[in-house]
């Protein structure tokens, strides 16, 4: 059996994704390659999911079997090996929930991340105070402080691929209750939090809007989720939510393109660049 994954890298999906297009085009069912590589139906399913690891020689024999020329196996094989190693995010496995490895993942190799926020500022737009603050509120069971700072720790190290080279563009729409919700009996937290969003404001990689109380309902009014979008064509969009002990990875054109309906309608609606801007000002002089 393939060895067990604490979760896929974007890479692994992608390849999985592929394996599975290879496998349906020369005809083959599951159980078919299974036979072939004498394990389960349930190992290829898990392989095309990228819910383990590929394992190289398993990979030489699909490919053969599916009709793939051997420079192009050869070419494929690399692609897994890049695929099966492990992200940064690994490091923090100790805090890091499987159902949200995938979620950094995705986040590192996306080019657009979309998301709705109802709650509280996003974690890629966070200060170090403020993503503590949220946390010990949220914070039940055994957590102790020193697995919250291993959580600040991993919240502000995924900041750093918006400064990188190749930034993803980020789109927030965020309620206004984020900005009136008290997250600590320090002013000052929600005060340098607001600092943040200013500059945000000004950055051309980032769009930031505020969806308005005086605009009343919407149809995004049921939980925060997150859109990633991928320069890889062979990742399609992928949309994100997540509850209180888990969370949904949802792929299907249907859903994703209802997501993506709600998101254009909520930011047609939500303040412009400018009104986002004056209303952090006035909330900022509150402090």
């Amino acid at each position: 059996m393939s060895e067990r994954r604490p979760a896929p890298t974007v890479g692994q999906v992608v390849l999985g994704r592929r394996l599975q297009e290879l496998r349906e085009s020369s005809g083959l069912k599951r159980d078919d390659a299974a036979r072939i590589l004498r394990v389960t139906g349930a190992t290829v399913r898990r392989m095309e999911m990228a819910e383990v690891a590929l394992k190289i020689p398993y990979v030489q024999v699909l490919l053969s079997v599916y009709g793939v020329p051997d420079d192009e196996i050869a070419a494929f094989v690399r692609l897994v090996e890049e695929a099966n190693q492990p992200g940064w995010w690994q490091r923090f496995h100790d805090v890091l929930p499987d159902w949200f490895s995938l979620y950094v993942s995705l986040e590192g190799a996306a080019s657009v991340i979309r998301s709705y926020e109802p709650h509280f500022v996003p974690g890629l737009l966070q200060t170090e105070d403020y993503a503590r603050a949220v946390l010990e509120a949220g914070t039940v069971g055994q957590t102790g402080p020193e697995e919250i700072e291993r959580h600040v720790s991993l919240r502000m190290a995924r900041q750093e691929l918006l400064a990188g080279d190749r930034p993803p563009h980020l789109w927030v729409i965020m309620e206004e209750t984020v900005l009136q919700r008290p997250v600590s009996m320090r002013s000052e937290v929600m005060a340098d939090q607001l600092d943040r969003l200013l500059e945000t404001v000004d950055n051309d990689h980032i769009t930031l809007q505020i969806a308005e109380f005086a605009s009343g309902p919407h149809p995004g009014t049921y939980a925060p989720f997150v859109l990633f979008r991928f320069a890889e064509p062979e990742l399609p969009d992928m949309v994100y939510t997540e509850y209180l002990t888990g969370a949904l990875y949802l792929d299907s054109r249907k859903e994703v393109g209802a997501h993506l309906e709600v998101l254009d309608h909520m930011a047609t609606g939500a303040a412009s660049a400018q009104r986002t801007r004056e209303m952090i000002l006035e909330r900022r002089a509150d402090f």
